[in-house]
């Protein structure tokens, strides 16, 4: 029995049978069908640059998903804070909080999102300035950027819920300074799962946002009525996680190309590792995985993040766990 909310992180992957508008249209029915199962919160991610991965305007994606739903929590995972003028992530998630009280969150990262060609093409500032940034958007939704004659409309006044999201220390422990809810990328960072959320929880202040900490734990997560199929069904995300580490970035293979794969051994090493400390397997086998990561980790609430070649197999997956 998992004791702590599940919420759903997705990145709106595009399949190789598909098209980016398909890839869409399955996260809008996803998010409904989480909201059905009595998951928390739904997350979209931002990637730029990425063959597979639809998600690359998380502003436009949330306003969509919170019109297609009515009571779970909508947000990024993250905005990759970076690429954007603190000025028009207020704004643009004023709207969102103005439309939907209450229902907004907005997760905000520090990296780029993508590779270093296109962070160029996007890039206003550098990770270092994160801080700075930071504290100039809390600044506009509350008012005290005025001193600059700049008031943001309507994001004076509507601010959503923030947190930082991180795959190492550095955000852990500005989220910990800040009294702000942290949330862990364990399903890419796994090694730093354990000394970032250590960091968060020690140098932790409380704020008028939080009075003790919070922490989200991502993980890859695929789920099916056995085990072996849910291993075939993970083929595709192994495949596609293989190739971009190897510079060859496409679309999701289907589960049949990932299948017929020629691997050689250190190939199929490192796309296996895509799914170390993560959670694969039936019902059974993933309760007792995510079981086990919650009691590593402390986390207050697990967020699952399932790339998988057809929406059915993937709205199937969060269907077995939800019970």
């Amino acid at each position: 029995m998992i004791d702590v909310p599940l919420s759903v992180l997705d990145v709106a992957p595009v399949a190789a049978s598909g098209s980016s508008a398909e890839a869409l249209r399955h996260t809008a029915a996803l998010a409904v069908r989480a909201e059905e199962l009595g998951y928390r919160r739904f997350w979209v991610a931002e990637h730029h640059n990425t063959p597979w991965v639809a998600s690359s305007a998380p502003a436009v994606l949330i306003a969509h998903l919170l019109a297609s739903t009515s009571t779970i929590r909508v947000g990024s995972g993250g905005v990759q804070l970076p690429n954007h003028a603190p000025l028009a992530v207020a704004e643009q998630f004023g709207t969102l909080e103005a439309l939907h009280a209450g229902r907004v969150d907005l997760g905000l990262g520090r990296t780029s999102g993508t590779d270093q060609v296109t962070a160029l093409a996007l890039r206003r500032t550098s990770a270092e300035a994160f801080p700075q940034e930071l504290d100039d958007l809390v600044g506009y939704f509350t008012g005290r950027e005025n001193r600059m004659r700049i008031t943001a409309v309507p994001g004076l006044g509507n601010m959503p819920k923030l947190w930082l999201l991180g795959s190492s220390g550095f955000s852990a422990q500005l989220a910990g300074k800040l009294g702000l809810p942290f949330s862990f990328a364990h399903h890419f960072s796994a090694a730093n799962t354990l000394p970032a959320l250590a960091v968060y929880r020690q140098s932790f202040r409380p704020s008028e946002y939080l009075d003790k900490p919070y922490a989200i734990v991502s993980v890859n997560t695929i789920c099916a009525d056995t085990d072996e199929r849910a291993e075939y069904l993970a083929g595709p995300a192994m495949l596609s996680y293989l190739r971009i580490l190897t510079g060859r970035a496409t679309v999701l293979p289907s589960p049949e190309e990932a299948a017929q794969y020629p691997y050689t051994p250190q190939e199929l090493e490192m796309a296996r590792s895509r799914f170390e400390g993560q959670a694969l397997g039936s019902p059974e086998t993933v309760a007792r995985q995510l079981a086990e990561l919650r009691e590593r980790t402390g986390a207050d609430e697990l967020m699952l993040t399932t790339q998988v070649y057809d929406i059915e197999d993937r709205i199937r997956s969060f269907e077995l766990i939800a019970k």
